[in-house]
């Protein structure tokens, strides 16, 4: 299955405990979308977030920020890592 980082980037002063409950309101729907969301990063002073997750597509990705309440400004396909 396709991995995507997605970047929020409206996110200032986020706190540990916004990160981890916006990162549950992902996860409560991401079977819905057949995606998997695996972890998220933040830089409150930035305001940047940082989502990977594994799904069927970058449209099931948006989906599932948008219904969660925090639509991602973009998404990327990251089919090569090292």
């Amino acid at each position: 299955m396709p991995e995507f980082m997605d970047v929020h980037r409206s996110m200032k002063d986020v706190t540990p405990e916004q990160l981890s409950e916006a990162h549950q309101a992902d996860l409560a729907i991401q079977g819905e979308e057949g995606a998997d969301f695996k972890h998220a990063w933040a830089d409150p002073v930035s305001g940047m977030v940082f989502c990977l997750s594994e799904a069927p597509s970058m449209d099931a990705v948006k989906r599932v920020h948008e219904r969660a309440g925090h639509p991602a400004d973009e998404i990327y396909e990251v089919p090569v890592q090292a």
